[in-house]
């Protein structure tokens, strides 16, 4: 437990040094602890026992169920930069980036089905990690699609809550600033002198 926490703890502040943001992780980070429901489904469905190997499949769900909250979230981030909505930057996201995420998530789970399917000497090891990166995949895969847009738009919401507004500038619309008019007041002449068109100063009638 305490090295799952601090794995856990060490990609959030990577994550957060990534993003320059404290809720951008945390809208990741939170798809591990769902993730770990696959594992115990697989665990219970493989009649297995959770040993040290199956912990060490838990370390590693860390890093790949993050990945593929990752690319909903950073893609959801850019859409919220150009001006979309929270709802709409987040369903956007699911959406274009479905097929990412199952090309991905299928690319992981394949590489893991010769652990999952071994035997011979020292096979239980190797079968262990297996059920629990299998199991662990394939339910970061549904609830990131299900459940990661859900936490971009709290955590998001949350950041732009807390965030101070910014100071308004008069500007003109090309953005630049428009160059100071160097107003004089008119001199109080009292009748006394006037100028013709000429620039010729006449006199007191």
């Amino acid at each position: 437990a305490f090295i799952l926490s601090l794995s856990v703890i060490f990609v959030f502040l990577v994550l957060a040094a990534q993003y320059e943001s404290w809720t951008s992780p945390a809208a990741v980070i939170s798809v591990v602890p769902l993730s770990a429901i696959g594992v115990i489904a697989a665990v219970a469905i493989a009649r297995t026992d959770v040993n040290v190997y199956s912990q060490i499949g838990l370390v590693l769900l860390v890093a790949l169920a993050s990945k593929n909250a990752i690319l909903i979230v950073e893609f959801a981030a850019e859409q919220r930069r150009d001006g979309k909505s929270l709802l709409e930057s987040a369903a956007l996201s699911a959406e274009l980036r479905f097929r990412a995420i199952l090309m991905t998530a299928f690319s992981s789970i394949l590489g893991f089905i010769p652990l999952l399917i071994a035997s011979g000497a020292g096979a239980a090891s190797r079968v262990a990690v297996g059920v629990a990166v299998v199991g662990g995949m394939v339910a970061a895969t549904m609830f990131s699609l299900l459940f990661v847009p859900s936490f971009f738009v709290v955590f998001q919401g949350l950041s732009e809550l807390w965030s101070t507004p910014e100071v308004a500038t008069d500007r003109p619309a090309g953005g630049a600033l428009e160059p100071a008019v160097d107003v004089k007041p008119a001199s109080d002449s009292g009748g006394d002198e006037t100028t013709n068109e000429s620039g010729d100063e006449q006199g007191p009638d």
